[in-house]
């Protein structure tokens, strides 16, 4: 794969891939050639998106040496090694907070918040249900209640006015998902944990870089967790981050994810908490993650500034409607570009028609996330014997029928629609290729529609 890698590094450099130096400001309007007649590929036209989406990861000799250095060290654990150190101390400075912790995944960092506030049976925790399955299973995972709140059809992201309704005696934490990268509305989650002494804990698994008022998104709460999974735009093929700027929560999430120990370098006398497991990262991981770095910001920003005209464009294009961004982002980390797709614009034509007609055009998009909260692994959650030993039968079917979201069940059924983050590190061309597309099926909806 390597070498398939370095062959693209001229059309890579080009396009202002690799490196440090890339120009993002100002981007001229790059000019594409003639489109045939204008009629969509699924009708027999020329396709109208000719890109591709750059593949990913990207990488070269940056991630090779680093690799290389740590094999030859010896030191591959965290416990003998300096570079997951290294890491941490770079994150952190990235992301402007006092304390960084890697740990294994994504799901290991919220793992770890969750042991660290001591989250168990009885205990409520909120989340949206428009997420990845892992906000819920790290809640069930302490046999703790999950509470799911609707999603903003606007936004695509967790209804923040109906959050207070979910709040009950028995909440150990509010956990926004900043679901494809872009900020909930963080001004109203810190206005309600200041209010009701619940803890934010940020799900930013998908937020690297993203902002809220100039700061970014970790920074928010009582602490904030991120992926390093393998489509994540910082990835070391597995891999996570806890943040915090509380030095005691911090300690809390060191000797939770360390075995009970505080400290890398303690002994289990200096405990902290009453339970532990082993989350840590190992070198490998952190050596990635540190060539991964260089390229980070130089890709966030080309990602907003494609996003940002790719969503210019298809704002004009009726029944088509990019997800809001709330006025306090000052910056989406763009993991994925979300849209909703209104078929009443389209004649009729519903999304499973929509998606092929654009994958006839040559791009790819995706479905998105279906509804959790109905699907049979969330609902049995309702008869688990341990679920019922704790809450009782009554209180688990009241959390079944309060699990209902409509709209969430509008968004994942008709609208939604995902493009997904290489696409945006492509050029503004392509960006104009991708409304064209869609400009085309608008246009010939109706013979699409009859046609397939």
């Amino acid at each position: 794969m390597m070498d398939d890698k370095l062959k693209r590094r001229e059309f890579l450099k080009n396009a202002g891939m690799i490196g440090s130096g890339m120009v993002l400001a100002g981007l001229p309007t790059l000019s594409f050639s003639a489109l045939g007649d204008g009629k969509p590929a699924v009708l027999g036209g020329t396709k109208a998106y000719t890109g591709s989406a750059i593949s990913w990861p990207i990488y070269d000799n940056r991630e090779g040496k680093a690799l290389l250095d740590v094999l030859q060290s010896s030191r591959w654990g965290r416990l003998t090694g300096s570079v997951t150190q290294q890491f941490e101390r770079e994150y952190a400075n990235l992301l402007g907070v006092n304390h960084a912790l890697g740990v294994s995944s994504g799901t290991a960092a919220l793992t770890a918040i969750m042991g660290a506030l001591d989250v168990g049976p009885g205990d409520e925790v909120i989340i949206p249900v428009y997420t990845f399955i892992a906000t819920y299973n790290v809640v069930v995972l302490n046999h703790a209640l999950p509470i799911f709140v609707d999603t903003d059809l606007e936004s695509s992201q967790i209804d923040a006015t109906k959050v207070d309704a979910a709040i009950t005696r028995n909440t150990r934490a509010m956990m926004p998902v900043h679901l494809g990268g872009t900020p909930v509305d963080l001004d109203k989650f810190k206005e309600i944990s200041q209010r009701t002494g619940v803890p934010i804990v940020e799900d930013a698994c998908q937020a690297h870089m993203a902002e809220w008022r100039g700061s970014k998104v970790g920074n928010h709460g009582l602490a904030g967790a991120f992926s390093f999974q393998s489509s994540k735009n910082l990835n070391s093929g597995e891999g996570g981050a806890v943040v915090t700027n509380d030095p005691n929560f911090f300690r809390a999430c060191t000797s939770f994810h360390h075995q009970v120990q505080e400290g890398i370098d303690k002994s289990y006398r200096d405990r902290v908490g009453t339970r532990s497991t082993n989350l840590r990262i190992t070198e490998f991981q952190s050596s990635l993650l540190l060539a991964q770095m260089t390229r980070l910001e130089d890709q966030a920003r080309r990602r907003h500034e494609n996003a940002m005209y790719l969503d210019s464009m298809l704002k004009d294009i009726p029944g088509i409607v990019p997800a809001k961004l709330y006025e306090g982002t000052t910056m989406s980390a763009y993991h994925i570009f979300m849209f909703r797709y209104l078929k009443e614009h389209f004649d009729g034509l519903d999304r499973e028609q929509f998606i092929g007609a654009l994958a006839a055009e040559g791009l790819v998009c995706g479905r998105g996330y279906g509804p959790m909260n109905k699907s049979e692994y969330v609902q049995a959650l309702a008869s688990n014997k341990h679920y019922l030993k704790i809450y009782g039968k009554r209180r688990m079917k009241q959390w079944l029928e309060s699990s209902e979201c409509p709209q969430n069940d509008i968004l994942v059924s008709e609208q939604a629609v995902w493009l997904m983050q290489n696409t945006l590190l492509g050029m503004r061309r392509d960006m104009e290729q991708i409304a064209e597309a869609i400009k085309r099926i608008h246009k010939y909806a109706s013979e699409i529609k009859q046609a397939i």
